[in-house]
């Protein structure tokens, strides 16, 4: 039998500890913020009042730059979870995977391809477009928030697989 090193055990979830609360310091800004910048380009559209229009580029700043770091440290956050508990990966995969495939391929995709728009679009897409792709953004962030949260709620209650203790998984 084999003998676990606890002080490598506390090193990993020390580690893990501070890329999360580093992590979550700027994820619930960004979930915030999408729908508020949405929330005022939508009015700026309606109104064409161009102050909507320079409050939006003001907080869109923030956002770009919370949105950024979130990502970062959601990246490391999943190697994390292979490097340090790959063993617990390699348990759970099949069915902790899924939730955090899910929102790598969908809702990130949908953040991915809006994103560039939303920052970058101004004056070259239409206002109708380039509304659509903030609250794109908006929508895909918030559904990349939720699949984490489903995966986490996994993690917290594990109900509805059945382990085989015969190949450990």
């Amino acid at each position: 039998m084999f003998e676990i090193d606890l002080a490598t055990v506390n090193w990993a979830r020390t580690q893990f500890t501070l890329t999360a609360m580093y992590h979550w310091l700027f994820v619930p800004i960004t979930l915030g913020l999408a729908f508020l910048l949405a929330f005022f380009e939508t009015i700026y559209v309606r109104t064409g009042n161009e102050e909507w229009k320079r409050l939006t580029k003001f907080w869109m700043t923030l956002f770009g730059i919370n949105f950024v770091i979130g990502v970062a440290t959601g990246i490391i956050l999943e190697f994390e979870f292979g490097t340090n508990w790959s063993n617990y990966s390699w348990m759970v995969g099949d069915i902790f995977g899924a939730p955090l495939a899910i929102e790598g391929i969908f809702a990130f995709f949908i953040e991915a391809t809006f994103f560039a728009v939303m920052f970058f679009g101004w004056d070259r897409v239409s206002k109708g477009f380039h509304l659509f792709s903030t609250w794109m953004v908006a929508i895909g962030a918030n559904l990349s928030a939720l699949w984490i949260l489903v995966a986490n709620g996994w993690m917290q209650n594990p109900v509805g697989m059945h382990f085989n203790p015969e190949n450990a998984r």
